[in-house]
C-alpha cells in the first residue's frame, strides 16, 4: 500500500512537534511494509523541487514562500499558495506514483485544494489530522473578530480542508464533542490522540547544564511555540514567584511571537533564574529535555478548544514530570492527572500552579515516579503504533 502525508513542516530541520509526530508516523508505516511520501513546503530550496530519502520515507520538497516566524500576513498569503506550489512542482510525479491514503495534517488549513485533486487523480481515502483549530482559537483569543472578512477568508479555506477529508481525527474526546456540535461538517470523525515512538535519549552527558552553568539546578524546561495561543506569561509569572528559590531555574527553548514579550519580562524582572534560548533541532532538544528535569506546558485560558500540546509526548518519553497550565474545562487535566504523571491547574491560578511546582522543586522522589507513570500513560494510550492503526482502521484500509 502507497500512503501519502502532507504537512507544512517536516524533520530533520524542523522542530515542530508536529514534524517530529508526522516522521514518526511515517517511519512506523514503512516498518510494516507500506511505501510512504510526505508532501512537505522548503522555502530555502534553490530550485522548484528536491526528492530525498529519509528513514526509508520518500521527502518530496517543494519551493514556497515563508511560513514560519514571519509577520501574519506574509504567512496567510504564502501558506494560501501551498497547495497551488505542491500541485506545481510535482504535478508529473503525482501523475506517475498513485497513492491509496492521503493524511494530511492541520495546521495548515490550506491543503485542501491540493488534496481534494490528489484524491480525483488517485482514488484515494483521505484522512484530516487536526491538531489546532484555526482560526477558532484566534477568535477566542480576542485577535480576529467572528464576523470579520479575514476571519471569513480564513473559514472559507479551513471548510475545504474539512470537505477534502472522508474522515477527520480529533486530538481528545472533548475536542470532538465540541467539533461535532459546533462544526457544521457531516464527516465521519475518530478520536486521535497525539502520539510518540518510544525513543528515548539517554542523558550520559550533562553539556546543557555545564554551558548554561545549571549543574546543581532543578531544571523547569519548555520547548516549543513562545506565542500567544501559550500565554507564555504565565510562566513568567511563575518564575517570578519562584525567585527566591534559589535550587530552581527555567530555561525556554523556542521561537514565536512572544518571544520579544517574554524577553522583555525577563529585563523588567532581573530573572535570574530564567533563561530563554533560540530553536533548536530535534536531536539537540531531546538531549536537552535528557538532562532537565520537570517538563512545562501552558496554553492561554481563553481557549474554548481543548488542545492537547505534542510536548508533552516528548516529556513522557523522558520520564519527566509534567508540569503546566491549561483553559477551563480542558480533559488534558484529568487525563495526566488521573495517571499521577504530573500537575495541571487552569491557567491563571497563580496559587497552585507555584504550590505544584514547590512540590515537585522539593521532592525528588515524587519526579521520579511521576516521570515514570507518564511513560506508562505514553506506552498506554499516545503511542505510534495506537495512531497507525487508528487511522488506517477509519479509512477502513488495513493494508
Amino acid at each position: 500500500m502507497n500512503i501519502c502525508l502532507i504537512i507544512d513542516d517536516y524533520l530533520p530541520d524542523s522542530i515542530k512537534v508536529g514534524a517530529k509526530m508526522m516522521h514518526e508516523l511515517a517511519v512506523e508505516f514503512v516498518a510494516r511494509g507500506y511505501t510512504v511520501t510526505v508532501i512537505t513546503p522548503a522555502p530555502s530550496l534553490l530550485t522548484r523541487s528536491e526528492i530525498t530519502v529519509l528513514d526509508g520515507v520518500t521527502v518530496c520538497r517543494f519551493k514556497s514562500g515563508e511560513i514560519k516566524n514571519v509577520s501574519k500576513v506574509k504567512r496567510a498569503i504564502n501558506e494560501t499558495l501551498l497547495s497551488y506550489y505542491a500541485w506545481r512542482a510535482f504535478k508529473a510525479y503525482f501523475k506517475s506514483h498513485p497513492q491509496d491514503l492521503i493524511v494530511y495534517y492541520s495546521p495548515s488549513i490550506f491543503w485542501g485544494s491540493l488534496v481534494k485533486r490528489l484524491k480525483k487523480l488517485w482514488g484515494a481515502k483521505s484522512y484530516l489530522i487536526v491538531r489546532d483549530f484555526f482560526p477558532q482559537w484566534v477568535i477566542d483569543n480576542g485577535m480576529l473578530s467572528a464576523t470579520s472578512p479575514i476571519t471569513r477568508y480564513f473559514r472559507f479555506f479551513e471548510a475545504l480542508s474539512y470537505k477534502a477529508a472522508d474522515v477527520i481525527g480529533i486530538q481528545s474526546p472533548k475536542n470532538l464533542a465540541w467539533f461535532a456540535e459546533t462544526a457544521s461538517v457531516k464527516k465521519p470523525l475518530d478520536l486521535l490522540y497525539n502520539w510518540a515512538a518510544n525513543e528515548p535519549v539517554v542523558g550520559d552527558s550533562y553539556s546543557h547544564r555545564k554551558s548554561l552553568g545549571l549543574e546543581n539546578k532543578v531544571v523547569y524546561f519548555y520547548g516549543g511555540n513562545i506565542g500567544h495561543a501559550q500565554d507564555m506569561l504565565n510562566i513568567v509569572r511563575l518564575a517570578i514567584a519562584m525567585h527566591d528559590q534559589v535550587s530552581a531555574h527555567f530555561v525556554l527553548v523556542g521561537a514565536g511571537d512572544e518571544v520579544e514579550l517574554v524577553r522583555s519580562a525577563i529585563a523588567e524582572h532581573n530573572l535570574s533564574n530564567m533563561t530563554l534560548l533560540p530553536p533548536v533541532n530535534q536531536d539537540v532538544f531531546k538531549h536537552m529535555l535528557a538532562e532537565f528535569d520537570i517538563g512545562l506546558f501552558s496554553l492561554h485560558h481563553d481557549h474554548t478548544t481543548h488542545n492537547f500540546p505534542g510536548k508533552l509526548l516528548g516529556y513522557m518519553v523522558q520520564e519527566k514530570p509534567i508540569l503546566g497550565s491549561v483553559n477551563p474545562n480542558n480533559d488534558l487535566q484529568d487525563l495526566v492527572q488521573q495517571a499521577n504523571a504530573g500537575f495541571v491547574t487552569v491557567n491563571g491560578d497563580d496559587k497552585a500552579l507555584l504550590a505544584n511546582a514547590l512540590r515537585l522543586l522539593h521532592d525528588e522522589s515524587l519526579r521520579l515516579d511521576m516521570g515514570a507513570k507518564g511513560k506508562q500513560l505514553l506506552q498506554d494510550v499516545f503511542s505510534v503504533q495506537a495512531a497507525a492503526d487508528g487511522i488506517l482502521r477509519a479509512s477502513g484500509l488495513t493494508g
